[in-house]
C-alpha cells in the first residue's frame, strides 16, 4: 500500500477513544483503527524507511500492570526509527514529531554532562539547539532540579547540565496537508531540522554501554 496521507478520521478515532477507552468501544471500532490509523501509518513508515531506517510500530495496548490508570488502550499511535532516533505519533491533537535520546543509562548521562561542560562540544551544542529552536522545536528530556555535583552552579550551560536525556519535539497538529501525500515530505523536512542534535548526541553520548 502506497502512502496517500493520514486521514482526519484517525484523529476522530482517538477523540472518540479518549471519551470511551473501553474494550467494548475498541472491539466495535477496531475496523476503524485498522483502516484509518494502522494502514496509513504503516504505509507512511515504509515510505520514510529509506531515509530514516527501520521503523518500530508500537502496540496500541497499554501495559497497566504497574499503573494506577487502568485504561487499556493508548490514546496515540507511535512509530520509532531507532537508527536515526526519530519518532512520530498521531492522536486526537494531530501529528507530533520528535527526535533525540529518550532512554539513557548512567554512563550516557555522564558522557552527556561532560560534553555539555566541554568548551568546544558544549559550544557546538548551544549552536545546534539555537538552530533547533529557530525551527520551532521545543526541548525535552528528563531533568534534575539542580546542577549536578562536580559542576559549578554558575556554569554558562547550567541549564543543559541538568538534562539526563535530551530531545526536541514539535506539535504539528492537523495542517491542511496531513491527509495528503505531502505529509511524508513535511515530516521528513521537520526531522531533518533535528538531525544536527542527533548527530551531536551520537558523537558525544553514543549508545548504551
Amino acid at each position: 500500500m502506497s502512502f496517500t496521507g493520514i486521514p482526519t478520521a484517525a484523529l476522530d478515532f482517538y477523540e472518540d477513544l479518549e471519551a470511551d477507552n473501553s474494550k467494548a468501544f475498541w472491539t466495535a471500532h477496531k475496523h476503524v483503527y485498522d483502516a484509518q490509523v494502522k494502514a496509513p501509518l504503516e504505509a507512511l513508515a515504509a515510505a520514510l524507511e529509506p531515509e530514516f531506517g527501520t521503523p518500530k510500530y508500537f502496540r496500541p495496548y497499554r501495559d497497566v500492570r504497574f499503573s494506577k490508570d487502568k485504561t487499556p488502550y493508548k490514546t496515540h499511535q507511535g512509530i520509532w526509527f531507532s537508527e536515526t532516533r526519530m519518532y512520530l505519533h498521531i492522536s486526537a491533537a494531530g501529528l507530533f514529531v520528535a527526535g533525540g535520546y529518550w532512554d539513557t543509562d548512567s554512563a550516557q548521562v555522564d558522557r552527556l554532562r561532560r560534553a555539555v561542560a566541554d568548551d568546544v562540544a558544549g559550544a557546538a551544542l548551544e549552536r545546534t539547539l539555537s538552530s533547533v529552536r529557530r525551527a520551532k522545536f521545543e526541548l525535552g528530556g528528563e531533568q534534575i532540579t539542580r546542577v549536578p555535583s562536580g559542576y559549578p552552579k554558575e556554569h554558562p550551560r547550567a541549564e543543559f547540565l541538568r538534562y539526563k536525556s535530551l530531545t526536541a519535539h514539535r506539535e504539528l497538529g492537523c495542517p491542511e496537508w496531513l491527509p495528503t501525500k505531502r505529509a511524508q515530505t513535511e515530516i521528513a523536512k521537520a526531522w531533518r531540522k533535528v538531525v544536527p542534535l542527533v548527530t551531536w548526541l551520537d558523537t558525544h553520548v553514543g549508545g548504551h554501554s
